[in-house]
């Protein structure tokens, strides 16, 4: 069974709003499956830094704009390590 990841993302979205880009045609420009590309979409895959950037750099947007991360989470881990 995969982990889902908690990182989200507005691959489909941008998709979308660039000419309603398919699967496809995305999977071709950053050098993947496009059962990568779904799985990215469907949060089932967080794509390595490299591919992340360059699917930001399609769509001329900062990796921010793309990949989310909820703050929470972050609190969470900082606090697992720390000593009382």
């Amino acid at each position: 069974m995969v982990k889902p990841t908690l990182v989200t993302n507005r691959v489909r979205s941008l998709r979308f709003e660039h000419g309603e880009m398919t699967q496809v045609a995305l999977a071709e420009l950053i050098g993947v499956t496009r059962q990568t590309v779904i799985a990215i979409e469907q949060e089932r895959y967080s794509p390595t830094l490299e591919l992340a950037f360059q699917i930001a750099h399609v769509f001329g947007v900062s990796l921010n704009e793309v990949f989310q991360y909820p703050d929470k989470s972050i609190k969470n881990i900082n606090t697992k390590g720390a000593k009382k």
